[in-house]
């Protein structure tokens, strides 16, 4: 069975999956406020971990396999979520790699009605000064309702290179001034604060996902 870490009440009408990025756990700094602001929004929020990262919490360190490799183990945490009474409305996603890989498996869920829609915060569209290996060759045809949220400094994926990316018009981008990969932005330059960023993204998830679920 899955282990998750839930936020927000039990009663919410909607719930969102999330996943982790490639280095950092589901309990990291980024993934808890992350959580805590879509709770804050009255979302139910479960994070879980790929078996991977599970396992460096027992001394076995692993490196991140291919994100392909771990498709089964979100199939798998959609299904142990439902076992665990969750019931409702389910968005699927997660932070970097955890977003790629819900979103390899999110028209396949989408179509047997297991899920509404997918989040992805900060997707990883090419590796850090390698915009030439892309990594959305399956977002073009994508049919699930999606909503990447993207700071505008993303070494993996800027404004004006996504703007040349063949993408599917079910996903919508929200762009965040001057955030980084985990959407945090300097202050001092941009005015923002991460947190201010993030209850941003936790107001665009609410007014989005009221669109999308009926």
């Amino acid at each position: 069975m899955t282990t998750f870490l839930f936020d927000g009440p039990e009663t919410a009408p909607l719930t969102i999956l999330l996943a982790h990025g490639a280095g950092a756990p589901m309990d990291s700094a980024s993934m808890a406020a992350t959580a805590k602001a879509l709770a804050a929004a009255g979302f139910r929020v479960a994070r879980f971990e790929f078996h991977y990262m599970a396992a460096r919490r027992y001394g076995h360190r692993k490196p991140p396999p291919r994100a392909e490799t771990v498709n089964p183990e979100y199939i798998k945490a959609i299904a142990d979520l439902r076992a665990k009474g969750v019931k409702g409305p389910l968005i699927i996603g997660g932070k970097s790699m955890g977003g790629r890989v819900a979103s390899m498996i999110a028209d396949e869920t989408f179509a047997e009605g297991k899920i509404a829609g997918l989040l992805c915060l900060g997707y990883p569209f090419h590796p850090p000064a390698k915009p030439t290996q892309l990594r959305t060759k399956h977002l073009a045809g994508l049919k699930t309702p999606t909503l990447i949220c993207q700071g505008t400094r993303d070494e993996f994926g800027t404004p004006d290179e996504v703007a040349t990316y063949d993408l599917s018009d079910r996903i919508e981008m929200l762009w965040l001034e001057d955030g980084d990969h985990d959407l945090k932005p300097r202050k001092s330059i941009s005015g923002f604060s991460t947190a201010d960023h993030l209850r941003t993204v936790a107001d665009a998830v609410k007014a989005w996902t009221e669109r999308i679920v009926r």
